[in-house]
């Protein structure tokens, strides 16, 4: 009876070295994965809250008074609300002109530059013509290029074929990108030249090619460069400084500067600048989460040979 009765210390011994026993190890490994995730995210979500409090404190602003926003300006909670600043902006100042003009540039600009740069990018990528090389040695030159150093040179042309001081001025020279042509050259490489072969012994020459196989399998990449080109000229302000001066040419981004520097108001006007900058900041918002999810998804559109 005693030797077939398995005892406490013969059931502990059956754990022995050849029985199961890394339990606590594995509890150990996941106590430290869960140690390492949870600092991880916290590290995470203070630096979210570093990133997002000044906008935070530029949407308070915009609602509260003059005297508020300078004895309190760090509170997000405003003691009075008002739209004071919002109404001054749109009833009582430039501000929609200076809107209406960063439409129009921005939608010409977005336009032309998705157009212009796929056509220069597919050339790059599948065209083969004597030169190419320099001409794309050229295009990662003039990517590397501090904008500031072109700017000289950029008013003197404008200036000198007519444009200074018009819309032509404002949106011509912005119509192609360095960055944009490179984008669309990579990615048309990245297609496979077979999709083309049965549209050529069809008959369709190189631009129906371009415009009805290759550029519909395009989608991500030209989404990314309606983005960027998008974000691009509505923030432009450099280009914008050297080619107008007349106030009914004034963009969003040349008045607000010119409203955060005091220049068309007394004192510091905290809640009028800051409904401003919020206003401006909204079209590129929004454009960014309408198309976040497909920008430069390289699944899409993509062939198999």
């Amino acid at each position: 009876m005693d030797d077939a009765t398995p005892t406490a210390g013969g059931a502990t011994g059956a754990a022995g070295p050849g029985g199961p026993r890394p339990a606590p190890t594995r509890r150990r490994i996941g106590s430290r994965t869960l140690a390492g995730t949870s600092i991880l995210y916290a590290i995470l979500v203070v630096v979210a809250i570093v990133y997002i409090f000044p906008f935070l404190i530029n949407i308070a602003t915009s609602f509260k008074t003059d005297a508020e926003a300078a004895s309190d300006p760090l509170s997000l909670i405003p003691q009075i609300w008002t739209t004071a600043a919002y109404e001054r902006l749109f009833l009582n100042s430039d501000f929609p002109t200076w809107f209406m003009n960063s439409a129009i540039v921005t939608v010409f600009v977005t336009i032309g530059r998705v157009f212009l740069d796929s056509l220069a990018g597919y050339a790059l990528a599948r065209l083969h013509f004597r030169g190419r090389g320099i001409v794309f040695a050229g295009l990662v030159a003039v990517m590397a290029v501090p904008l500031v150093v072109l700017l000289i040179p950029k008013f003197l042309v404008i200036n000198q074929l007519g444009m200074y001081d018009s819309y032509a001025g404002m949106i011509i020279p912005l119509l192609v990108d360095a960055a944009g042509v490179f984008i669309m050259k990579n990615f048309f490489e990245s297609i496979p030249a077979s999709v083309e072969e049965q549209a050529r012994i069809d008959g369709a020459g190189t631009f129906r090619i371009f415009w009805s196989v290759v550029l519909p399998m395009a989608r991500p990449a030209l989404i990314t460069i309606i983005i960027l080109s998008f974000q691009g000229s509505w923030n432009e302000l450099s280009h914008f400084i050297i080619s107008t001066q007349s106030p009914e040419l004034t963009t969003l981004t040349k008045g607000v500067a010119s409203l955060a520097s005091g220049q068309l108001s007394q004192g510091t006007q905290y809640p009028l600048k800051l409904a401003a900058a919020l206003i401006m900041t909204v079209p590129v918002a929004v454009m960014f989460f309408v198309f976040q999810r497909r920008i430069m998804n390289a699944s899409e559109g993509a062939v198999k040979e």
